[in-house]
């Protein structure tokens, strides 16, 4: 896929080169100076007369016409040298990446040294080249018939850079593992319902614990009974796929010890039960598993990457869905902790499910938690669409994901709990908590429920109702499934600094 090299001529053949452009004074220096004058000029006058453009993301492709070996030349407009952030580097690269795979070709070279600024090290070029390759050159096949039909695609991508051929390599290694595991949790959250169950869910985590030597363990029905996981078995209730516990163990340290949990909401398919979605609102649903993608994703990269660090990932699994023998508002439920639950809206499942394996997590010597999940439509009305919602019961270990998100570029903004909100879910008459206690702050109240059961834990939420999947296509990547928080996660994992 990529191949790296140092010095490079431009007799050699290739179908095309993407090449950097920053606005500023024509001036070419070191291999534009030397293309520029291979091309007799022909370069500095494009740029002059406005026909090859440097604003911020401008594609402008040149026919060279048989004069060097490339056969056409792509220029990637890179705005003012002080004006350009990583997130938007990575955007020019998926630009130009998807406009070369329109145009069905197989093969590109990159004159990396184009792309470098006061900002960046060429390796962080590098990486966000890799990254956002293999994150906007992605497409869900789908079912259709002509979907069968073998597509064109980038196969050979080579990159000209000029400092250690090792570092660079291992720059483009790191970013195309961070996209392709994002690419992996955007797969699964785009199959439908029936096509990914909670068994296919275990199957695919058994998968990656084969491939990356990870320790594997699903719980069964059976299982679960035993050990008292109520709220996961009451949403399970009213259907007839079996529940699963999904539990991936890394230990990256010689002790099991300063032990990260990272919990993703598996519900494969939500009916909202008895508290039924309307009919606009339950087309979607197939997506309600983007928690569990996320954590799945962060765990093929840490496989990948091997981190000093221990996680334990947890995804309670199941669909919500409406029977004879499904829960029903105003049952009362014993979930694993103990922790009696009275449920007034069983469109509030995912907190019912994510409550037990928070409490599962714990039992496997989590030191801290972060879960993840299309938890609320409350917090899109709060947040929009673009913006993960983040709650949490500790400031330090919400900084390190904040941090972690920054850098992923995958936005996040902190909505609080204060004890008035914990003493709503706590407002039941019969039980110990109630799992609905109204539409207004929707968002905190979910994220309050699963503080409950992480109790003095601590713990960060993010909620990606909103941001788990997108209505139109972007320079990174197709509309549907974002596969977002993969990389957040990774990051935050492999970063992660014990807490004193």
């Amino acid at each position: 896929m990529f191949s790296v090299k140092v010095e490079w001529d431009f007799s050699t053949e290739q179908e095309s080169l993407i090449i950097g452009l920053v606005e500023k004074p024509v001036k070419f220096e070191g291999y534009l100076a030397e293309l520029d004058q291979l091309l007799d000029g022909h370069l500095t006058q494009l740029v002059k007369s406005g026909d090859i453009s440097a604003k911020k993301k401008a594609i402008s492709k040149v026919h060279t016409f048989g004069k060097i070996g490339p056969k056409r030349l792509f220029f990637v407009g890179l705005g003012k040298e002080n004006g350009f952030d990583f997130e938007t580097l990575k955007e020019a690269f998926g630009k130009v990446f998807q406009t070369i795979q329109d145009q069905k070709l197989q093969e590109t070279t990159v004159l990396l040294d184009s792309f470098k600024s006061d900002l960046f090290e060429e390796n962080d070029v590098a990486h966000a080249l890799s990254e956002s390759f293999a994150l906007s050159t992605y497409r869900f096949k789908g079912y259709k018939q002509s979907s069968n039909e073998p597509e064109k695609k980038i196969e050979q991508l080579t990159v000209l850079g000029g400092m250690d051929q090792t570092e660079i390599e291992a720059a483009l290694t790191v970013g195309y593992t961070y996209g392709k595991a994002t690419n992996s949790a955007r797969e699964l959250v785009n199959l439908p319902g029936n096509m990914l169950t909670a068994t296919d869910l275990a199957n695919y985590a058994k998968s990656l614990g084969e491939k990356y030597d990870f320790e594997v363990e699903i719980l069964e029905k059976e299982d679960m009974e035993k050990l008292g996981m109520g709220a996961l078995l009451a949403v399970n209730q009213g259907s007839v796929e079996p529940p699963k516990m999904i539990v991936l163990k890394y230990q990256g340290k010689e002790n099991w010890e300063d032990v990260i949990a990272l919990v993703g909401k598996g519900i494969t398919f939500d009916t909202g039960g008895y508290s039924l979605k309307p009919k606009d609102g339950i087309v979607g649903m197939k997506t309600d598993m983007g928690g569990a993608a996320a954590v799945l994703g962060a765990m093929e990269v840490i496989g990948e990457l091997k981190p000093e660090q221990n996680v334990v990932m947890v995804i309670p699994s199941t669909d919500n869905m409406v029977s004879g023998n499904a829960f029903k508002p105003d049952d009362v439920i014993t979930s694993m902790s103990g922790k009696t639950i009275e449920v007034l809206n069983t469109d509030a499942e995912g907190r019912l499910a994510l409550a037990d394996a928070v409490t599962y997590a714990k039992h496997h010597g989590a030191n801290y938690i972060v879960d993840v999940a299309t938890l609320t439509g409350g917090v899109i009305v709060a947040l929009g669409n673009d913006t993960t919602g983040a709650l949490t019961n500790h400031e330090e270990l919400f900084e390190q994901v904040l941090e972690s998100a920054v850098e992923a570029g995958e936005q996040m903004w902190r909505l609080p709990i204060f004890e008035k909100d914990k003493e709503r879910v706590r407002g039941s008459k019969i039980a110990d908590l109630n799992n609905s206690p109204g539409r207004d702050g929707h968002a905190i109240m979910g994220a309050a429920f699963i503080g409950e059961f992480a109790e003095d834990t601590p713990w960060v939420h993010l909620d990606i109702a909103g941001t788990a999947t997108a209505k139109k296509d972007s320079d990174l990547g197709p509309s549907g499934a974002t596969g977002v928080m993969t990389r957040t996660l990774a990051l935050f994992v492999e970063r992660f600094e014990p807490i004193k």
